[in-house]
C-alpha cells in the first residue's frame, strides 16, 4: 500500500482542480483517504511517470506526460499520478 507524505498531500490538495472540476478533499487528511482509494502512485522521476503511462498501457497522444492532468509534480523531484 502507498503511503502519502506531507509534501505530497499539500501538492494534491493545492492542485487537485487540474483534474477534478472541484475539490475532492479538503484536509490532510481527505486527501490522503482519497488519494488510497484511486491507489494513486508517488514516483521518484520523470522517468518513472513515463515508465508507469507505458506499464499501464496509458496513452495520452502526443502530449508531454508531465503536462497530463494526471500527474502533479510534488517539487522535490516525485511525481503523484492519480488515476481518475
Amino acid at each position: 500500500m502507498q503511503e502519502y507524505d506531507d509534501a505530497v498531500l499539500q501538492c494534491f490538495l493545492k492542485h487537485q482542480l487540474q483534474l477534478f472540476p472541484e475539490a475532492v478533499a479538503e484536509t490532510a487528511e481527505e486527501a490522503e483517504g482519497f488519494l488510497t482509494d484511486c491507489l494513486a502512485v508517488v514516483v521518484e522521476s520523470a522517468k518513472e511517470v513515463e515508465e508507469f503511462f507505458e506499464e499501464e498501457g496509458i496513452d495520452i497522444g502526443d502530449g508531454n506526460l508531465l503536462e497530463a492532468a494526471e500527474v502533479f509534480e510534488v517539487g522535490d523531484g516525485r511525481y503523484l499520478i492519480v488515476e481518475s
